[in-house]
């Protein structure tokens, strides 16, 4: 390779402000409460993944403060999913302080959101006691 060759680049993914509605939101909250509900916290890697990816999504385009622990900790979960070696107890660790935090923004939301992120910090919480047993 010649050394005064230019190095290639990633190209630049351009940030287009993506707008969620509220029924996007609450179809969210609605497949993520079921998918809190009906899987089994073992076998669930892959189809996690994807939930905790479409969070990011969605929380990567809000302007709401008050979101960057929720952020931080689901881009934590991420790594712990998608690493083959994770223990359950990194997991449940990750997944219980989601819950706590979602509780806090469900306390301040208010309104129509206020129940379905307060049923989800339950669930979360719930998920990750059965992953630390």
């Amino acid at each position: 390779m010649d050394s005064t060759a230019a190095t290639p680049q990633t190209p630049v993914t351009p940030a287009i402000p993506m707008t969620v509605s509220d029924q996007q939101n609450t179809a969210l909250l609605d497949d993520t409460l079921t998918f809190l509900t009906s899987s089994q916290p073992g076998n669930s890697g892959p189809a996690g993944r994807t939930e905790v990816e479409r969070w990011l999504a969605v929380l990567g385009a809000t302007e709401r403060t008050g979101l960057a622990k929720i952020k931080q900790e689901l881009g934590q979960l991420m790594e712990l999913l998608s690493a083959p070696k994770s223990r359950s107890h990194d997991i449940a660790e990750v997944m219980a302080s989601l819950g706590a935090e979602t509780a806090k923004v469900a306390d301040e939301a208010g309104g129509d959101y206020s129940a379905p992120l307060t049923n989800l910090s339950k669930q979360l919480i719930r998920a990750a006691s059965t992953l630390s047993k």
